[in-house]
């Protein structure tokens, strides 16, 4: 699985020749569904998520989504590949992914799990390919965009429950 990702918004980040991992954590005060239903409502992602411009698609598995965001022209072509929306036990599992296997790959995966009242989110981005060495110096540090995207999905979600 990699490095340890720890409930503090903070973004961790490790490489080797064919991979790259980015992650962040973070405690949120508000029940996994409240957490889910922000996740998966695209429309609203550009109101509340400072690190997406726009979501088009509908965010179900095996849906497209073209991705855009603030720091980059280039729009992200996306698939859902899974998605599990928390059950009884409060866990949920979203992975949206780009690319071919073997040459570059990007798959994003979001976990919730119910943390007391509250949710553990984290989000872990995983890039590999043998195409990786040539284009990772042309990647953005992600570690900023990711503590972002964390709180403001925390002050969204926590916002919400408290007015």
């Amino acid at each position: 699985m990699g490095a340890m990702t720890h409930a503090d918004g903070k973004a961790t980040h490790e490489r080797t020749t064919f991979r790259m991992r980015y992650g962040v954590a973070i405690d949120i005060a508000a029940p996994p569904a409240r957490v889910w239903s922000l996740l998966t409502h695209a429309d609203d992602f550009p109101r509340w998520n400072s690190t997406v411009s726009s979501i088009a698609g509908e965010i179900a598995v095996g849906q497209k989504l073209v991705l855009r965001v603030p720091y980059s022209d280039r729009a992200f072509n996306l698939r859902v590949e899974q998605a599990e929306a928390p059950g009884t036990e409060g866990s949920a599992r979203m992975v949206w992914g780009d690319g071919m296997a073997a040459a570059f790959r990007g798959e994003r995966t979001f976990t919730l799990q119910a943390a007391g009242e509250g949710t553990r989110f984290e989000m872990v981005e995983v890039f590999r390919g043998l195409m990786l060495p040539m284009i990772a110096g042309s990647l953005p540090d992600f570690a900023p965009h990711f503590e972002a995207y964390a709180r403001d999905l925390k002050r969204e979600a926590e916002g919400e429950m408290n007015g």
